[in-house]
């Protein structure tokens, strides 16, 4: 792919992520969360210019740095998202301020991260950038699911039947 349609598609995942966080949204655990992350990865990896061939070293190290802030990142915004059980048992998820915060430092360590390799010299090609955030989203979406198997509601007493009671008996005092 292009540059720019690699920059689009960027763009594009990182809005439909972002506004779809700060919505609630029910956790579903049996679903394949790790698919969109595993995309990513597949489309980032694909791309031979990864690596700068005239700045080997320094182009691996630029990349691990960004590979570890996207984890950094997504396990950051994993943890500062609210979770709760509703009744009926379903987990529910919603982004805060504080994992708004997390992304808006994740961009500037991103930002950061490219000057530095602008400043140096580092061919920086578009796929390191994707392969770091498979990386932020694939451990922000392991997080939730561990944190929403995690969580129980509370017990519910029961008729031998399986319907839930309304209340407890009164017990006659004779």
């Amino acid at each position: 792919m292009s540059g720019l349609v690699d920059a689009l598609v960027i763009v594009a995942v990182i809005a439909l992520v972002f506004v779809r966080q700060f919505r609630a949204r029910r956790i579903d655990t049996d679903k394949r969360w790790w698919v969109l992350p595993a995309i990513l990865a597949v489309v980032g990896l694909r791309e031979p210019g990864m690596v700068d061939a005239h700045h080997h070293t320094t182009s691996i190290v630029l990349l691990a740095a960004e590979l570890l802030t996207g984890l950094a990142i997504g396990a950051g915004w994993a943890w500062t998202t609210r979770i709760w059980v509703e009744p009926d048992g379903a987990v529910w998820s919603r982004s805060t301020k504080a994992s708004g915060a997390v992304w808006i430092l994740g961009i500037a360590l991103r930002a950061g991260l490219f000057a530095l390799g602008a400043v140096l010299g580092v061919h920086q090609d578009s796929s390191a950038l994707l392969l770091a955030l498979a990386a932020t989203l694939l451990i922000r979406s392991g997080i939730l699911v561990w944190r929403a198997q995690s969580l129980h509601p509370a017990a519910q007493p029961r008729t031998a039947y399986g319907h839930p009671m309304s209340r407890a008996a009164w017990k006659e005092r004779v």
